[in-house]
């Protein structure tokens, strides 16, 4: 199948389920998420997957289901669909969305494991790595993305309160995110050309990532 955009309900789908996330809702309406929504994502990722597959791995879509086991909040559903080409999460990622906030495109480090955490600061440390790093960040800004993290208020341990990447060094994940409210083009061809052109914008980044921290030799948690 190939892309021609997301459906026509799509962003109205996510609508209503932030309004009631619930079984009954979704099982009523569940074939507008399969054929608004599901479908046109896995044939997005179809078309994207030749170019920036290499070195990343499969495209996966992900499931439409929360892990409510240890959440406070126990509503059933996503509220978005999301879907991702990495070869470990926090190693570089191509990411994508649609929901009622339009479309987001996504990539870099979104969750550091305490290995992957131990050579993203090694690699932030060395001068060359570093500023590296620092550069594409500071072009992705430049260019409209937004720069986001979980950081730490303080320096790591082990590294000098004037070291000259410690903002950094201070980050436990780094990514680069950006979106499109909804519009016309969300349910054009066009919507292809938007998620292309930034993941291109993102190539750089997702490299950097890939060779310097790549996936976590640890368990899921």
């Amino acid at each position: 199948m190939k892309f021609s955009g997301f459906g026509e309900y799509a962003v109205d789908f996510y609508d209503g389920l932030v309004e009631d996330n619930s079984k009954p809702y979704w099982d009523d309406h569940v074939e507008t998420y399969k054929n608004d929504v599901r479908a046109p994502m896995e044939a997005l990722l179809a078309e994207l997957a030749p170019e920036f597959s290499d070195g990343f791995g499969e495209p996966k879509v992900f499931r439409p289901y929360r892990d409510v086991r240890f959440a406070k909040d126990k509503t059933p559903y996503k509220t978005h669909c999301g879907a991702v080409i990495e070869q470990g999460r926090g190693g570089g990622a191509y990411y994508v969305e649609v929901g009622p906030d339009g479309l987001r495109v996504g990539g870099g480090c979104f969750h550091l494991q305490s290995d992957q955490l131990a050579r993203f600061r090694q690699a932030v440390d060395a001068e060359l790595h570093g500023e590296a790093l620092a550069k594409i960040l500071a072009k992705l800004e430049r260019s409209g993305w937004e720069i986001k993290g979980d950081r730490l208020k303080s320096k790591p341990r082990g590294f000098d309160a004037g070291h000259p990447r410690l903002d950094l060094l201070r980050h436990r994940s780094v990514y680069a995110v950006r979106g499109w409210e909804p519009d016309d083009v969300l349910h054009e061809r066009g919507a292809l050309d938007r998620v292309k052109k930034a993941w291109r914008q993102l190539r750089e980044f997702n490299e950097w990532a890939r060779d310097r921290v790549g996936p976590s030799a640890l368990p899921r948690r």
